[in-house]
């Protein structure tokens, strides 16, 4: 992928000390008459530097992935309502090269119990490095698909809102169906999304089913055609 000098520099609010990634040496000190424990970042902001950190070691790298996750959704224009970590989709035959990469610039990574993902750290801030959404290997076809966004300053690839809205409803199963976790992305990327593509995947799983049937009752998507009795003429009620 291209490098792009200025679409990697990082922002920072006005006299925060420069985040950069783990050398092993002692952090910088912070500007001179400013306590250093009031220079923390809100948590929302501190996702957003790990993520701008990580993608841009990724692409400076030629690793391919896509940036996904709430920071993805927040990229393709969702609020700066981030979850606890940043998510990346790499393909499983990148893993360890990737993980070699992010341990060269400094980062911890090691393996979970999962065996779908990788964990590593950077500025405080958990990263998934996922080869598997939602029971799929992640492959090139998928990151392809990614879509180039701005994610507060940097440009790196994103999954589409399709392929975000998918893996969501994809992974519902008796054991995990966190209606409410999803309905928010839903909504924010209905416009976007290919509906008749997930309800195709998707549809015919129970969870699944039920969540479109969820979505159609709050007016996010339509209904599918012959699935809802037409409202009856006034004259006839």
């Amino acid at each position: 992928m291209t490098q792009h000098a200025d679409d990697d520099a990082l922002d920072r609010p006005a006299g925060v000390a420069e985040l950069r990634l783990a050398t092993g040496e002692p952090d910088p000190a912070p500007p001179d008459g400013v306590p250093a424990q009031e220079l923390p970042l809100d948590r929302n902001q501190a996702i957003l530097q790990a993520a701008k950190q990580v993608g841009s070691l990724l692409k400076r790298t030629g690793h391919p992935f896509a940036l996904a996750g709430s920071v993805a959704v927040y990229a393709h224009g969702g609020t700066q309502n981030l979850q606890h970590d940043v998510d990346f989709a790499i393909r499983p035959e990148d893993a360890e090269a990737v993980a070699e990469t992010l341990r060269e610039a400094g980062l911890t990574v090691y393996e979970p119990p999962e065996d779908w993902l990788l964990k590593a750290g950077c500025l405080g801030q958990q990263v998934d490095l996922i080869f598997e959404l939602a029971h799929r290997p992640v492959d090139t076809e998928l990151l392809e698909r990614a879509e180039r966004l701005s994610v507060d300053s940097v440009l790196m690839p994103v999954l589409s809102p399709t392929d975000l809205v998918h893996s969501r409803v994809a992974a519902f199963s008796e054991h995990h169906c966190d209606f409410g976790a999803v309905l928010p992305i839903a909504r924010v990327l209905r416009e976007k999304v290919d509906w008749d593509r997930v309800r195709r995947d998707c549809g015919d799983e129970p969870m699944s089913d039920a969540f479109f049937y969820f979505l159609e009752r709050l007016d996010v998507i339509p209904p599918r055609p012959g699935t809802r009795p037409e409202p009856k003429p006034e004259e006839d009620r």
